[in-house]
């Protein structure tokens, strides 16, 4: 029994190619699996990451459109700087003369002027555009989220395989662990009979007192090891209920009919090409390579020019009025370029390029431990089957000679003894 689900173990981790099993019908361990796709804490903390990287990527998304604004100001000031115009100073000498000529007083006399600088009340009322028309930081930045947003989905799918596989191995350890307390019950009734005849036998001068306790210390053993499996038992169900995010004591259903091992590929080598094709780490590291190339571009494009529009309209001065006097409008391209940065942006480019290389070691080592997990797995089942075939045999012949056994003492003996000879055989 052992074999058989170290087997199906096996072949859960080798096949990679599905969420859920292929049967037609849905059994009791696709409902368990669909429960964890629905409840699993760790799988709903992926899609909520996923979900922030897609508020990121519409962030980012953002930049690219027109950004529109209000702003009004209304000020009042006293005092403050002046200056001395001298009207007066420079007029009335002239308007003297032409009285004089005229014989008239049509041109008064001018009194200095001293203007402040800042107006008694001010208002300036405007709608601000801008839109950016190149910017590479812009433009890169959308790149590099769509591609980390890339890789949290598939981090999702990755989590979601790892799930699959950590509630089929739950589910298997808690099967075993049910046919281990069915079998640690039928051997304590087996070893209480055993006892039972001791007793017996010692009682009627058949057999010395060192039988009896070897019942006694063998039905104690199995006692202990049955203690321990029970132990086990509410373990591996407390872990299962605990990937499906339900109460650690509720109840699972034990179906052992729909458990069975699929045939494996032809080879190991196409096992691991179909791994390689398939698996989403390598997905998700191909994105954060794309991510890498594009930070890469986005370091080098800092020393480049940026270019913007930006459209203001409005009304200013000392009140609010609406007429030829007092609106505006002002449009302006805007140009910005960092001509130097200290070698900075040489050492970011570096910093990008070196990242870049590491995530491509990172690919290939990645390539590695995945051929090395299908070869692990596929000559473990390999090995499985074959044990599961010889411990079929080992029980089948065992079986026969228990029932020989059984038969030639029951027919030999009383049924006192038979009972003894049967529990020591």
């Amino acid at each position: 029994m052992n074999s058989y689900f170290f087997a199906t173990i096996a072949l859960s981790a080798l096949y990679a190619t599905s969420f859920l099993p292929c049967s037609a019908q849905e059994t009791i361990l696709d409902s368990y699996i669909r429960q964890g796709f629905e409840n699993n804490l760790a799988l709903k903390q992926h899609e909520l990451n996923y979900n922030r990287s897609l508020a990121l990527l519409r962030q980012s998304k953002a930049l690219f459109y027109p950004n529109v604004g209000f702003n009004a100001r209304f000020s009042v000031a006293d005092g403050g700087r002046t200056i001395d115009f001298p009207v007066g100073d420079l007029l009335n000498p002239a308007y003297s003369t032409l009285n004089q000529l005229t014989q008239s007083q049509k041109f008064p006399q001018v009194n200095n002027e001293q203007i402040y600088f800042l107006r008694p009340t001010e208002q300036q009322t405007m709608l601000t555009l801008e839109q950016p028309l190149f910017n590479g930081d812009i433009w890169f930045n959308y790149k590099i989220r769509k591609n980390l947003s890339e890789a949290a989905f598939i981090g999702i799918d990755i989590y979601r395989r790892e799930l699959v596989q950590e509630i089929k191995t739950a589910y298997y350890d808690y099967l075993k662990t049910v046919k281990a307390l069915d079998l640690f019950e039928q051997t304590l009734d087996v070893v209480r009979e055993n006892l039972r005849v001791s007793e017996s036998l010692y009682a009627n001068d058949k057999v010395t007192v060192d039988a009896v306790y070897r019942s006694r210390a063998e039905l104690s053993k199995v006692e202990r090891q049955m203690a321990e499996a029970e132990k086990f038992h509410e373990s591996a169900r407390a872990y299962f209920n605990f990937l499906l995010n339900r109460s650690l004591e509720s109840k699972i259903e034990v179906d052992i009919r729909n458990i069975l091992i699929d045939s494996l590929l032809s080879n190991v080598n196409e096992s691991i090409g179909l791994a390689l094709s398939h698996r989403e780490e390598l997905k998700q590291t191909d994105a954060y390579l794309s991510a890498s190339e594009n930070n890469v571009r986005l370091t080098k494009y800092n020393h480049t020019p940026t270019l913007g529009l930006g459209v203001n309209y409005g009304i200013q001065g000392e009140t609010y009025e609406f007429n030829d006097q007092s609106d505006f409008v002002i449009a302006s391209l805007v140009m910005q370029w960092k001509l130097f940065h200290g070698m900075e942006t040489r050492s970011r480019i570096q910093q990008a390029t070196i990242e870049q290389q590491l995530l491509k070691e990172r690919y290939d080592e990645l390539q590695n431990q995945i051929s090395m997990q299908v070869i692990d797995a596929w000559y473990g089942v390999q090995a499985a089957a074959k044990a599961v075939g010889a411990a079929t045999v080992q029980s089948q012949s065992a079986s026969k000679a228990f029932e020989i056994i059984r038969k030639k003492y029951t027919r030999a003996r009383p049924a006192c003894l038979s009972s003894s000879m049967y529990v020591q055989t």
